[in-house]
This record gives C-alpha cells, structure tokens and sequence, in this order.
C-alpha cells in the first residue's frame, strides 16, 4: 500500500521539478536574507555576522541544488541514450528472419 504513493523522486524528471523549486525558495531566502543585512542594525553586530553566515550557506547550498541539477540532466540523457541502444538493440536482433 506504501507504494501508492508518489514522491517527487519516483523519476528523474519528477526530481529535477522538486529541485527546482528548491532553487527557488533559497534565492527569495536569500534575497530576504540580504535585505535583512543591508537593513541591519550597526549596534548588533552578532546579528550582522550571523546573517552574513545565513548569506554564505544559502550560496552554498544554491551551488550544490545546480551541481545536482546538472547530474540530473545528465542522469536523465545517459538513460535515453541506454534506452534508444536497447529498442535499437532489440529491433536488430528480432530483425527480418530468413525463410527455411
């Protein structure tokens, strides 16, 4: 019954939707992030740090989303490369028989 189920990674293409929308939220985060910092208090400086600290692991984790975004992509034309060589594969081997 588990299996009923869809999750965004029952394909490669349904995870290349959900990372995309992960793009997404972590560009509005840190455009949030950096109107928060541009808008900061010079008299909290921890705070100041520690947005500069949000600003610098959302840049990081916005890298690693388009590092697996291009695996993805790549992933995805790998397997209709493998799957064209099957069909291929399997039209020349059930080719034309020859008559007895």
């Amino acid at each position: 019954m588990a299996s009923d189920f869809e999750t965004p990674f029952d394909s490669i293409e349904g995870a290349q939707e959900y990372l995309a929308l992960m793009i997404e939220a972590v560009v509005e985060a840190r455009q949030n992030a950096e109107t928060d910092a541009a808008d900061g208090n010079p008299h909290l400086p921890r705070r100041q740090e520690a947005l500069r600290l949000v600003l610098y692991k959302l840049e990081k984790l916005e890298q690693h989303i388009k590092v697996s975004r291009r695996l993805l992509n790549d992933l995805r034309t790998l397997r209709r490369l493998l799957f064209e060589e099957r069909t291929q594969a399997a039209a020349s081997y059930a080719g034309p028989k020859s008559p007895r």
